[in-house]
Parts: C-alpha cells; sequence; structure tokens
C-alpha cells in the first residue's frame, strides 16, 4: 500500500488479531471531564491504574464558563464534571491543566501548542473532534469511553484499521476562502458520509499551502465526513510551527526528530482505497443552509431545492426556503472560538474585518480562544485593542457556545452565524438555528448584523 497511512499504523501494531481488529499502541490520550469519569470509574473497580500515567494529559473544556474562571462553576453538573476529572487526575497521578492554569483551554488546541501532538504519533481522546491533532502529521481518531479506559489500564486499544482515502485540492485558493471553506466546500461536495469507514489524507497543492492553524481546522472536520480521521504529511510548515513548543524535543533530539519526520510521506506510488481531486479555483467563502455541516453552499448562491424530507424537515427548521438567498439574513449571534477556529490566525481574520467598523447592534458576539495562550497571544499583538474599539468582547478560554454544555446558550429560534464544527438541530441550545462559516465571514455578520461576503469588506 505504501501510504503514511499504512506506515504510520502498522508502526505501531503491537499485535493482529486474526480475522479481527489491530492491537494498536497508543502515544497519547488527552481526557476531558465529559468522556472520562466511568473509564477511572471502571479502573477503580478493578483496582488498577494507569499504565504509562506520562502519557496522558488532562483538562476540563467542555463544560467550563467562559466568564468568571477564578470563581466556583455555578451549574451543578457542570461543577461535578470538571470536579471529579481533578480528582481523578490526582488519585492516578495524571497530568492536569484546570481552569484558570497557564496552559489550559481546548484540548485540541492545546495539544499542538504545547507540542504534546507530534509527527507519527497516534493520538486518542474521546471526542470525535481528536482528528484535529492529523494536522501534524499523526494519526488521531476519537474514541468511547470503554476504549478510554483500555487505553489507560494497557495504552493500547482493539482497533479495526480503516481503508485510506487521499483528497486532494489542486491550485491556489482565492481571496477570502479559508481552511473553513475548503472543508464546508468538500463535505457540500462528498455528504456527510462521503468518507465513511475511511481514514482521509489531505493532498495537493492548496493543501500545502495552508498555515498549521488551517490544517488543524481542515482536519477537525474530516469526522464531519464520516472520515475516522484526516491528517496532513508533515513538511517544513509543520516543522516550523512545532520547534521550539514547551513538549517538542529540544537541541540534537530536535535534528533527529525532523529527520525522521522527514521520512513520514506516501509513497509516488502508493495505492489508496479512494481517491478524489478538487479544484481550489471551484471554492468561494461558504455557509452552511441546513442542520448538518454537508448542507453548505458558497456565500453568493442561493438554497437548494430539496431532495428528500430530511432537506424540508431541516430547512423548516432553519426558517429557509429553497431559492433563497443566504446574503442578507439577519443574524442574531455571532460565535467565534471552538476547536476548529479558536486559535490566532483565526482571530486576526476576524480582527482584519472588524478593524474601523463596529459590531452591529442587533447581534450578541462570543468571542472564545481556543487555550489561554492564544489569550495572551492576541493581548500581545494588539489584537483585543482592535476588537474592544469595534465593541467586541473577549470571553475565557472553553468550548463555549460550540455545543450546549455549558452557558454560552443560544435562544431559540435565534439565528447564530458560528466557527464551530456542527450545525445540528439543538447543537447550540435547543431550537437555535446555526450557520457554519469562516472567522471572516462570522466577523462581516458581525459588524454589518446580515449574512455578508466578507470579500466586499476586505
Amino acid at each position: 500500500m505504501n501510504t503514511l497511512f499504512d506506515k504510520i499504523w502498522d508502526a505501531h501494531v503491537v499485535q493482529h488479531v486474526a480475522d479481527g481488529p489491530d492491537q494498536l499502541y497508543i502515544d497519547r490520550l488527552y481526557a476531558h471531564e465529559v468522556t472520562s469519569p466511568q473509564a477511572f470509574a471502571g479502573l477503580k473497580k478493578r483496582g488498577i491504574g494507569c499504565f504509562r500515567p506520562d502519557h496522558i494529559y488532562c483538562m476540563p473544556d467542555h463544560n467550563t464558563p467562559t466568564h468568571d474562571q477564578d470563581k466556583p462553576i455555578a451549574d451543578p453538573v457542570s461543577r461535578k464534571q470538571v470536579d471529579t476529572l481533578t480528582q481523578n487526575a490526582k488519585d492516578f497521578g495524571l497530568t492536569y491543566w484546570g481552569m484558570m492554569h497557564p496552559n489550559n483551554g481546548i484540548i485540541h488546541v492545546v495539544g499542538p501548542e504545547q507540542g504534546l501532538s507530534l509527527p507519527g504519533m497516534t493520538i486518542v481522546c474521546g471526542d470525535s473532534h481528536t482528528s484535529t491533532h492529523g494536522a501534524v502529521g499523526a494519526i488521531a481518531f476519537g474514541i468511547g469511553t470503554s476504549e478510554v479506559e483500555m487505553v489507560m489500564a494497557s495504552q493500547c486499544i482493539l482497533q479495526a484499521k480503516p481503508k485510506s482515502m487521499r483528497i486532494n485540492v489542486e491550485g491556489q485558493l482565492g481571496k477570502g476562502v479559508t481552511a473553513k471553506d475548503v472543508a464546508l466546500y468538500l463535505m457540500s461536495k462528498l455528504t456527510t458520509s462521503g468518507a465513511t469507514g475511511y481514514f482521509v489524507e489531505y493532498a495537493g497543492s492548496a493543501i500545502r499551502s495552508l498555515s498549521m492553524e488551517g490544517r488543524l481546522t481542515l482536519c477537525n472536520l474530516s469526522i464531519e465526513m464520516g472520515a475516522r480521521g484526516g491528517f496532513v504529511a508533515p513538511d517544513e510548515v509543520t516543522f516550523a510551527y512545532l520547534k521550539g513548543k514547551p513538549y517538542a524535543p529540544k537541541d540534537e533530539e530536535w535534528d533527529e526528530a525532523v529527520a525522521r519526520w522527514k521520512q513520514l510521506k506516501s509513497d509516488d506510488n502508493a495505492i489508496f482505497d479512494k481517491e478524489v481531486t478538487f479544484d481550489a479555483a471551484d471554492i468561494e467563502p461558504m455557509i452552511t443552509y441546513g442542520t448538518n455541516p454537508g448542507m453548505g453552499i458558497g456565500i453568493t448562491h442561493t438554497i437548494p431545492a430539496a431532495q428528500n424530507s430530511s432537506d424540508e424537515k431541516a430547512l423548516a427548521y432553519m426558517q429557509f426556503a429553497a431559492g433563497d438567498k443566504m446574503i442578507g439574513k439577519p443574524v442574531d449571534y455571532v460565535f467565534l472560538g471552538a476547536c476548529t477556529n479558536g486559535r490566532i490566525e483565526d482571530f486576526r481574520a476576524f480582527a482584519a474585518i472588524a478593524k474601523g467598523r463596529h459590531k452591529a447592534p442587533n447581534v450578541t458576539a462570543w468571542l472564545v480562544p481556543g487555550s489561554w495562550p492564544v489569550m495572551r497571544q492576541i493581548e500581545a499583538e494588539g489584537i483585543d485593542k482592535v476588537l474592544r474599539e469595534a465593541g467586541f468582547e473577549i470571553r475565557q478560554p472553553g468550548c463555549s457556545a460550540c455545543l450546549a454544555m455549558n452557558d454560552d446558550k443560544v435562544p431559540a429560534g435565534k439565528l447564530c452565524v458560528s466557527t464551530s464544527n456542527r450545525n445540528f438541530e439543538g447543537r447550540q441550545g435547543p431550537g437555535a438555528r446555526t450557520c457554519l462559516a469562516s472567522p471572516m465571514v462570522a466577523a462581516a455578520a458581525a459588524v454589518t448584523g446580515v449574512i455578508t461576503d466578507p470579500r466586499t469588506l476586505m
């Protein structure tokens, strides 16, 4: 096969079970407060500890409020989940970065920015968007709670090997087109089940031109195409991003690591189970109009006719109609953040649109950094000042309005332009309506009060 996926996977197989799954060694396990309690409880019930505690990193993110993090969490359910993770990490001797810790944030933002996620690794977490870490050239995927316990106990997992798929995007991305737009475009063409059963390698000149933040966004959304995960072969962009990160190799070890990482690529004659190619010139700023991430269109296009009852139900929920233009639709909320778009590059893009303008009076905007390091960089670059002058407030790090598991919920019936990863019914709150978009599309909506093509403001 000679694909990069095969090379990394096969190098981590401890044992192949005949007519069954592989016993796969895991380099890194990330644990947050939502999917870990039962796993820890299982270990306690069996009277065992974590096999390699130094390979496990814990932090709360889903239930954390995005304000007053120095105070006790008001919601009792959220507080219990966070407190339980705090205690479990202590009981099992694991690295724990709780709220207000200088490294805390969304776990899928923190891993790469700290240099914990490295090329050639296998990485898991009880969270579907673990695919984010594939951007550094790793095999990263979400697992269930029982599998979290399995990895804690053995540093291995039983896993069937997925098929391999390569998605090539060739050419140069146009004005105002970001990695988020690439991902939404791919989903609109392949659908949310188009990569089911596959692990995706993203390739092509347009992919290679993406920054590391852009690659993280793209790989984050792999799961929304049904893929087991997605990754990008490491290159000079990867090495430049990781060099100097707190947990990345140092000095001679760095040179040795880069020499190894340069070998991590699919062979020229590699055979994939499926391969598709797209032209970057066909992609414009995207926005979703339905209730799954594959229901997206170029921002200048009109909503297509419903193809089935599911489409009809989605349009009714969103209060849209076939033939409508998305441009000009009134917006109530704007959310910048999540493990999809909560990085420094995303705040730079948002601020570039907002600079010299002012937040529309009808819009409530939640701008949430993906981590405390991102917050510190926002302040160091003066982005916070630009945004304050434009009438925006920056909140404290956390998953925030990506999902309705904390205080940041969009009210029923209200329309939110969101940089997060899912627009399912009720995802941002019961009855909330979500349009997924890039930080630039979100910023354009925030300053105009309606869905707007950001290229008209650039």
